[in-house]
């Protein structure tokens, strides 16, 4: 488009041109052809100025926009790569909310086996204590009988034969 304004630019430029010339020839009746052949003259330069000034600022913007359009691609790649980097952590998460259920599971285990630990333990020493108290009063039963049989040895002795 700009290419076929600056070409009517140029177009009017020549017939501007051509317009002063056939004024210059006629003479004196000619002037007044003259002064409007000069502002078409100025009209199409100010044309010619003003596509190029738009042509300028065109390829400013479409480098612009090339410029954004780099950007945003590599936008969207680090995008990508962080949605990798989620996947990656979100996975790595479920593992460890996995084994951190197992150990929560086995800790629970270890605790549970304790407790019973403690209780046999505890069975254990009612049971000693039990068993001393036999022992203590096997030992009773022992000196009782250690006695009696004393006494019948001496019993035994009154009577000789």
């Amino acid at each position: 488009m700009i290419k076929v304004i600056t070409s009517i630019a140029e177009q009017t430029n020549l017939l501007a041109l051509n317009a002063t010339i056939e004024s210059a020839r006629a003479g004196e009746a000619g002037k007044g052809f003259a002064v409007v052949a000069g502002e078409v003259k100025d009209l199409a330069q100010e044309t010619a100025r003003a596509t190029e000034d738009i042509s300028r600022r065109v390829q400013a913007i479409q480098a612009d926009t090339a410029g954004a359009v780099s950007a945003i691609q590599e936008v969207s790649r680090i995008i990508g790569q962080i949605n990798d980097y989620q996947t990656t952590i979100a996975s790595a998460v479920e593992e460890q909310t996995a084994t951190t259920n197992e150990m929560n599971r086995s800790v629970a285990e270890a605790a549970d086996g304790s407790g019973q630990i403690a209780a046999n333990i505890g069975e254990v020493a009612a049971l000693a204590r039990t068993s001393s108290d036999l022992v203590g009063q096997s030992e009773q039963a022992a000196r009782e009988l250690s006695e009696v049989s004393q006494e019948l040895r001496e019993l035994v002795a009154t009577f000789k034969l």
